[in-house]
This record gives C-alpha cells, sequence and structure tokens, in this order.
C-alpha cells in the first residue's frame, strides 16, 4: 500500500483501517503487512459499532489500537486511509460526500484508498484520492482463480459501478483489457501470471506506477475512466 509514502514520512506514520467490520483480523494483517515497511507505523481500526471496537481490544497491541469512529476519522490525521468494501451500500451522492469528507481529514500529503474486495479478497478495485481529489484506479485479483479480467466489473467502487455500460470509459477499459487477454492466450501454458503480464504490458490504455502487473494488479489514471 503504497510504500513510497510510508517510507517518505519522517515522524512514524499513522494509518487508519475504516469499517474493518465484525472482526479486527484485516486490521491486524494490514499492521503486519505495514510493518514490514516501516517498523514504526501506527495502524488505528475505525467502527461506528461500539460493540466491534469493544471486541477488537483483544487484538491490541503497540502500534495497533482500535476506536469509534466513521468518516470523521475520530479527529485523526492519518497519512492513509484505508477504507474497503464501507460505500459500496451508499448511494452515489452520500459516496461521493463522504470521498470529500475523508479526504478533508487526511495529513497534508495523505491518501485515501476506497475500494470493493470480494469475501476472500481474490477480486479488488481500489481508488486512490488525495486532497485534490482520485487520482488512480487500480483493478487486482488472484490470477489463478480469474476466468477473464472483466469479473473484476462487480467489485468496481461505487463512483464507477454504475458507469459499467457501453459508453463510459470503464466499460471500455474492461473491454480493452479482456481483447488484452484474449491476444495472450499464448501465454496460458506459463501460467495466469504471465498472461496477466502480457496482457497488461500491450493494453492500449495509459497506465501509471508503479507498475505492479506480476502481483496481479493493473493502475490507470483516473482521468482515463471518470464517468462522462
Amino acid at each position: 500500500m503504497h510504500g513510497g509514502l510510508l517510507r517518505s514520512a519522517g515522524a512514524p506514520p499513522l494509518v487508519v483501517d475504516l469499517g474493518y467490520g465484525s472482526s479486527p483480523v484485516t486490521t491486524v494483517e494490514l499492521s503486519d503487512r505495514l510493518r514490514e515497511v516501516r517498523d514504526d507505523v501506527v495502524v488505528v481500526g475505525l467502527e461506528i459499532d461500539r460493540a466491534r471496537v469493544d471486541a477488537a481490544q483483544t487484538a491490541a497491541r503497540p502500534g495497533l489500537s482500535f476506536r469509534s469512529g466513521g468518516f470523521e476519522l475520530a479527529g485523526l490525521r492519518p497519512l492513509v486511509v484505508r477504507a474497503l468494501n464501507v460505500l459500496r451500500q451508499y448511494e452515489q451522492g452520500p459516496a461521493l460526500e463522504a470521498w470529500a469528507t475523508l479526504r478533508a481529514g487526511l495529513a497534508p500529503g495523505g491518501l485515501l484508498v476506497e475500494g470493493t474486495c470480494d469475501e476472500v479478497g481474490r477480486r479488488v478495485a481500489w481508488v486512490a484520492l488525495d486532497a485534490d481529489g482520485p487520482r488512480t484506479l487500480t483493478l487486482a485479483a488472484h490470477l489463478p482463480t480469474l476466468d477473464r479480467p472483466s469479473a473484476l466489473a462487480e467489485r468496481l467502487p461505487k463512483a464507477l459501478i454504475h458507469a459499467n455500460v457501453p459508453g463510459q470509459p470503464v466499460h471500455d477499459l474492461l473491454a480493452a483489457l479482456d481483447d488484452a487477454w484474449d491476444r495472450a492466450a499464448a501465454y496460458a501454458p506459463f501460467g495466469p501470471r504471465s498472461r496477466w503480464t502480457a496482457a497488461c504490458s500491450t493494453l492500449a490504455w495509459p497506465q501509471t506506477g508503479p507498475v505492479r502487473h506480476r502481483e496481479g494488479e493493473l493502475t490507470v489514471p483516473w482521468a482515463t475512466v471518470e464517468p462522462r
């Protein structure tokens, strides 16, 4: 998760995992992974359900805590906010308002990562936003279980899910990615990672870094998928 941003932070970076759900397991995993990047990172899990916060306290430890809070981020000013599967149930208007509230709560130079994943984390799509607005869209998949790239459509974030129709840029992106996947069929005997990497490398669509094709990711500028 944007390791360069964490590494370049002067003070110990604060990361918020917003809406971790009925179990804090994803917040604990996030803390473990980020500590491989910065061993002084501070992770706070936020939930509006007080019972969930109380239950999560057994997982608390130095550098990892849990609090009650919502889009106002409990008054914290984090460098990074992760919000997965939080806005999907909202109507589009309130979801965009939540974007604005969350962005306003970021520390200077901070980043909001908002998106949707399936129940076991094999299909994910997220938007990265800074204080000025959305910057990129990332599509990510567990490649051995991916039939076609367009299967990621069902995990598009709220800001894009309703725009996946003919004539809209995100629909064109998924169609182009499917086409590149088909043209990369010759790489299938070498495994899905090789096929995905070949498809992304030949995709006729602007991309932005860091390039993580081998990890099953594709990142494009928001301006190329923003709904018309």
